[in-house]
């Protein structure tokens, strides 16, 4: 058994509400304790990891149990401590759903879990999962220009960030993503 300082329910909750609870409850922690967060959406494994790593804080690992995520997470020091960036880039929905009219040259990356993606998703969307995205790099091109999108806006964010630190230069993070989406949509026949 994993000794923890506190623990995070936030079973039942989708993005970006396991992220948002987990900063604020990591707040509350003295440096260098443990938080264990229970999530149970599938999608928070690759959240987790990424925000921890982009705020200076230690992923230290996943554990499933009966469909429960048990994320572990040390608090940076002050010293590891990092102030949270966000990418600069955005656009809105209204913004995309203008340049997919115009018919604008862009990789339009979806980077939520395959199966948010197969039960509604932008005609031409790419799906990439945040998780899989340094693992499929070479599969896009880092001279195209890359929409980023997702549920809320907090996981494209940080893939955003992954892709303009991986080299790409035209990167852009779409706001608030599918939760808000009014155009046209590609859904699972069943």
């Amino acid at each position: 058994m994993i000794k923890s300082n506190a623990m995070l329910d936030a079973k039942g909750l989708t993005c970006p509400m396991p992220i948002v609870k987990t900063k604020k409850a990591i707040n509350e922690l003295g440096a260098g304790e443990i938080i264990e967060v229970q999530a149970t959406d599938k999608g928070s494994m690759a959240d987790m990891k990424a925000w921890a790593t982009s705020s200076g804080h230690h992923y230290l690992g996943t554990i499933e149990e009966n469909g429960v995520l048990k994320h572990y997470i040390r608090k940076a020091t002050a010293e590891e401590e990092k102030a949270e960036k966000h990418h600069p880039h955005v656009i809105s929905n209204e913004e995309l759903l203008d340049s997919v009219a115009r018919q604008e040259h862009f990789v339009l990356l979806d980077v939520r879990e395959s199966a948010e993606y197969a039960f509604g998703h932008i005609p031409g969307a790419v799906s990439l999962p945040l998780g899989e995205l340094n693992d499929r790099l070479n599969e896009l091109k880092r001279d195209s220009s890359v929409y980023v999108l997702c549920r809320t806006g907090t996981r494209s964010d940080l893939a955003a960030q992954k892709l303009t630190e991986a080299g790409f230069k035209n990167v852009i993070n779409v706001v608030p993503g599918m939760s808000k989406w009014q155009g046209p949509i590609t859904k699972l026949e069943g």
